[in-house]
């Protein structure tokens, strides 16, 4: 076998969730971003939904509509379960937040504005989420749409295991 030949394809990859950061700084950008996003395209960027992508800033886990909802009324929001669905859908279908169908949950997206096909990263034992860019697969679930005469309009990878820091601790 010749050197290279049968070896995995080096990939860079920027999963964004597991490393250190500047999550203050992370927050702030992510929110001014989404204001101007908002600003430029006519969108009313409220304050409860505001709020909602700041909570799903604060934590890179996903979290559920209920844990959203009890989170908006401690932050003087309502009560009733729409005022948490209403903000998320609205941060989903703007590609400020994305929903992790695993844990029936949301995250805030780490690439808003990009068009991407997102592969999320969950630890099992802390639950903790990272997303990536993943390339949309060229050959098997591309191969069985098209042989169906399937159109894909939307792939997301979600993989189930353990984040670095947790690996660390189980190692130590």
């Amino acid at each position: 076998m010749t050197r290279g030949e049968g070896a995995p394809k080096s990939i860079s990859v920027e999963a964004v969730g597991f490393e250190s950061h500047d999550h203050a700084g992370c927050i702030a950008s992510a929110l001014k971003a989404a204001e101007d996003h908002c600003a430029a395209e006519g969108l009313r960027f409220t304050p409860v939904r505001h709020k909602a992508l700041e909570i799903l800033l604060q934590e890179h886990r996903a979290i559920g509509a209920y844990e959203m909802l009890d989170r908006l009324r401690d932050a003087g929001f309502g009560s009733q379960p729409p005022v948490a669905y209403r903000a998320l859908e609205f941060l989903v279908a703007n590609g400020f937040a994305h929903k992790i169908e695993r844990l029936n949950a949301f995250i805030a997206c780490a690439h808003p504005g990009a068009t991407h096909s997102p592969a999320f990263m969950i630890c099992r034992v802390c639950q903790s989420v990272a997303e990536a860019q993943s390339e949309p697969s060229r050959d098997g679930l591309s191969d069985v749409a098209r042989a169906t005469g399937f159109q894909i309009e939307r792939t997301v990878v979600e993989a189930e295991g353990i984040c670095p820091s947790c690996a660390e601790k189980a190692d130590a």
